[in-house]
């Protein structure tokens, strides 16, 4: 019998000597010691971050060589949180941990670290320090996961974490529906109980789960990147030809186009899909919506087609296309649309503007910019930038690397930002979090905790589309996987062929793959 104790197995009848062990390495306790002069290493490198008070604990591996490490987590109030370790992982205890950042809300929290060689000597680094802040993050990240191949759809699936530990469910796998595929999982705000995932099968067709009320459902019709209105009344979807290509060599050799694209609104109650003339213009490629926490403007990205072939692939000027930030206005009430209006052009920017969100307090606005195209998870010279809606200003992050930096979300608070980023050599996607303060300054960013400090040594999936939501989704992961499979409930007349707003008179769009 074993029993885990501060990043060790050991077994139980060593338990006495163990804590002997622990009392004699406490800091009090060890008299001689060298001083390092400076901070050790670690992975994951969680130092200098403003962290959530109610984050799982923040385990990580000291990379100094040694035969027995100690480490002391401190903050002004509570109690001290002791650690002992043979191998350098460090794992914290959740209760003392939780304690202690519940009772240090807006101060300080500090790693004492000492490391003892093979000449039995303690070193004593230089402390490493977090602030926690006064504000929580949402409870759940929901994320898609799987491997990082252009051609591998099996064992593709969208998941739920729980961010105050590391409990992770599945939402919907694709085995649940002859190994299909799916994506684009989106929430009204960041509430949990309304949800859709559009899917993709060779057996069960192309369509949308709907969960809602704790009930599940299948709408006929496929959509893309969706925005629910805060109302949960209607829905704007994209519709999106999307084709894949490859580059013969660089950093990433794979690309994406949008051959096709245009905005489409679901109206939930009565089970129809209309279109604004604006949202769908044959001349133009329009992607990304997402509303305004008031519901009074749906944001969205434009860019004009500069190709007359639409099968060529990839077609002419393919990396010329650059989108524009455009919203428009819409009353709910009278199910209206406004003019639409240019909030930042590509022609000022020089890139490709992406993947606006909104913050829930309606201040900042937080997207991607990129060379080129529609795609910024294959475009290394993604960054992230934000805005603030009142004055229209906007720069380029600090917290950005020099890989791609891409989809995002925001807490229910304005106070937390949840992101894909590639920073740990350009190929994996992981999920990273920044806080973000009151004036609109992001802090350094660090990575979704996990148990295993190594575990991201040798993961080979990816984790993408971190959606931050107030708790778990309620519907099983059962009824979604009955959902997918059945008939749908029902099929909206798709209004446009292509993306010319004309009454349908033919098949919908190609499937997007």
């Amino acid at each position: 019998m074993t029993r885990r104790f501060a990043g060790t197995i050991i077994p139980l009848v060593a338990i006495p000597f163990l804590l002997l062990s622990v009392l004699s390495c406490s800091p009090r306790a060890i008299e001689k010691y060298a001083d390092a002069g400076c901070e050790p290493n670690l992975s994951p490198d969680y130092r200098g971050a403003v962290i959530p008070p109610n984050i799982a604990p923040l385990n990580f591996r000291i990379l100094q060589e040694g035969v027995a490490y100690f480490v002391t987590i401190r903050s002004e109030q509570g109690q001290a949180i002791p650690l002992f370790s043979r191998t350098g992982r460090i794992r914290i205890p959740a209760r003392p941990w939780r304690a202690l950042l519940e009772a240090n809300k807006g101060r300080d929290v500090c790693f004492d670290v000492y490391v003892q060689g093979n000449d039995r000597q303690w070193l004593r680094y230089q402390p490493l320090v977090n602030t926690i802040a006064s504000e929580p993050i949402d409870s759940t990240l929901v994320f898609r996961f799987m491997k990082p191949r252009d051609n591998w759809w099996k064992d593709i699936g969208i998941y739920q974490r729980d961010l105050t530990g590391y409990d992770r469910s599945v939402v919907l796998q694709g085995r649940s529906f002859g190994e299909g595929c799916l994506n684009c999982h989106s929430f009204v705000g960041n509430d949990p109980d309304t949800m859709t995932i559009a899917l993709r099968s060779a057996t069960y067709g192309s369509h949308t789960v709907l969960a809602r009320d704790g009930a599940a459902e299948k709408i006929g019709a496929k959509w893309g990147y969706t925005a629910w209105h805060p109302s949960g009344k209607v829905a704007v979807y994209s519709m999106n030809k999307v084709t894949q290509f490859f580059h013969a060599g660089g950093l990433e050799v794979r690309d994406v186009v949008d051959l096709d694209s245009a905005l489409l609104c679901y109206h939930v109650t009565e089970g129809k899909a209309s279109v604004a003339p604006e949202l769908a213009d044959k001349d133009q490629l329009e992607t990304y919506p997402s509303w305004s926490p008031d519901g009074k403007h749906l944001y969205y990205c434009s860019a004009p087609i500069l190709w007359k072939d639409r099968s060529a692939v990839p077609p002419e000027n393919y990396d010329k296309v650059r989108y524009d930030l455009r919203r428009i206005s819409y009353d709910i009430e009278t199910d209206r649309w406004g003019q639409s209006e240019t909030v930042l052009s590509a022609e000022e920017t020089g890139q490709s503007i992406l993947l606006p969100r909104v913050s829930p307090d309606g201040r900042f606005l937080l997207f991607c910019m990129c060379r080129y195209g529609c795609f910024p998870v294959y475009q290394p010279s993604s960054d992230l930038y934000l805005m603030d809606l009142g004055t229209r200003q906007y720069r380029r992050l600090e917290i950005n690397s020099e890989f791609s930096e891409s989809w995002h979300s925001w807490s229910s608070n304005s106070r937390w930002i949840a992101f894909s980023s590639k920073r740990q050599g350009g190929l994996f996607t992981r999920t990273y979090f920044s806080y973000v303060d009151h004036e609109g300054r992001v802090h350094k960013p660090f990575v979704l905790p996990q148990e295993d400090p190594s575990y991201y040594d040798s993961l080979l999936e990816t984790y993408s589309v971190p959606e931050l939501i107030t708790g778990p989704v309620p519907v099983k992961a059962s009824r979604l996987a009955r959902a997918s499979r059945a008939q749908p409930s029902t099929s909206p007349l798709i209004p446009i062929t292509g993306a010319s707003p004309k009454a349908a008179t033919s098949a919908p769009w190609q499937e997007r793959e």
